[in-house]
């Protein structure tokens, strides 16, 4: 998701005081279609802490990471929530004004799921598999995942879908054997007869997947706005975070998606119970030291993997 200021999802706007109208129409982004991603986004519009802060986004869909790392790098996007990780990482390694701000989502929640016909690893031999793209975090979970499991590139066959509905499209229309999906979809595909054959988590627990990014001329020219949309987000990741409030959380997701409930709330116990949002704000050395690693070890960060280099001084907090 993008923040460039506040128009009204709903239309209209909201003029309050101490604000411009400037700071309240700000396109905000997010990839491909709702997801479990952006759980929080919808919590804080649902729970009026945007308009509490006099911020009304308009949310707007963007087919993939990379596309809207490429609008975030030109200016036409000023702030991006619930974004992964590893395009920010390698068009800031080629030199883009854009900075990572915190970490999200702590690791991945994506799931492999396959035909109906297809039980087992070793049965994707030749066969083709749906991920994001040839740079795309989800190569580096689908590798992490085959390897244990008897399967190495050129295996297996991928094709590329930027986001998690247009993959699981795809895997429904039975275009390819099997995608690698997100919370609601993998745990609709798996009520829609679809083989469940693993979990990321399981073997990229310490890989983190989505933070917030912002070009860095926004955090100069405009760091109040930054400051509100930051703690929206952590207001947002906090309630969700409390169990008393499953039964609205759900709710609220079963709306922005429509989605079956039954899956939708699958995803909330999943999420709650692996604590996959990160609620303090922070961004932790060890994680972002560990992706920023595997990106090196694939060739895809040629320059220096110094933290620093991909944060934002004054505003990012960093911990061990």
């Amino acid at each position: 998701m993008v923040e460039k200021g506040a128009c009204s999802a709903a239309g209209g706007r909201h003029d309050g005081p101490g604000s411009t109208s400037e700071d309240r129409n700000r396109d905000r982004g997010l990839v491909g279609a709702v997801s479990s991603t952006h759980w929080p986004v919808y919590i804080g519009l649902a729970k009026g802490y945007y308009a509490a802060e006099d911020l009304t986004p308009d949310l707007v869909f963007i087919q993939s990471s990379a596309a809207l790392v490429q609008q975030l790098t030109a200016g036409s996007l000023d702030l991006a929530l619930s974004t992964g990780l590893a395009d920010p990482i390698r068009a800031i390694d080629k030199g883009s004004p854009i900075a990572i701000v915190r970490i999200e989502m702590q690791a991945p929640p994506y799931a492999l799921l396959a035909k109906p016909a297809i039980k087992r690893w070793p049965e994707l031999k030749g066969k083709t598999i749906s991920i994001g793209g040839p740079k795309d975090i989800t190569r580096i979970y689908l590798e992490r995942m085959a390897a244990p499991n008897g399967l190495k590139a050129g295996d297996y066959d991928t094709v590329f879908a930027g986001a998690t509905s247009a993959r699981f499209s795809a895997l429904q229309s039975g275009a390819v054997d099997a995608a690698i999906l997100l919370p609601p979809f993998n745990f609709y595909a798996e009520s829609a007869g679809f083989t469940n054959l693993g979990l990321t988590i399981d073997y990229a627990k310490e890989l983190p997947f989505t933070g917030t990014v912002v070009g860095r001329a926004l955090a100069s020219a405009r760091k109040a706005v930054l400051d509100k949309v930051l703690l929206v987000n952590s207001k947002s990741m906090a309630w969700f975070s409390d169990p008393a409030n499953r039964t609205e959380a759900i709710k609220i997701m079963v709306e922005a998606s429509k989605l079956k409930q039954e899956d939708v709330a699958k995803s909330y116990d999943f999420l709650h119970k692996n604590e996959f949002f990160e609620t303090a704000g922070k961004l932790s050395k060890t994680k972002m030291g560990a992706l920023l690693n595997a990106l090196k070890g694939l060739g895809d960060v040629e320059g220096s993997i110094n933290i620093e280099r991909f944060v934002l001084p004054g505003v990012t907090q960093l911990t061990d």
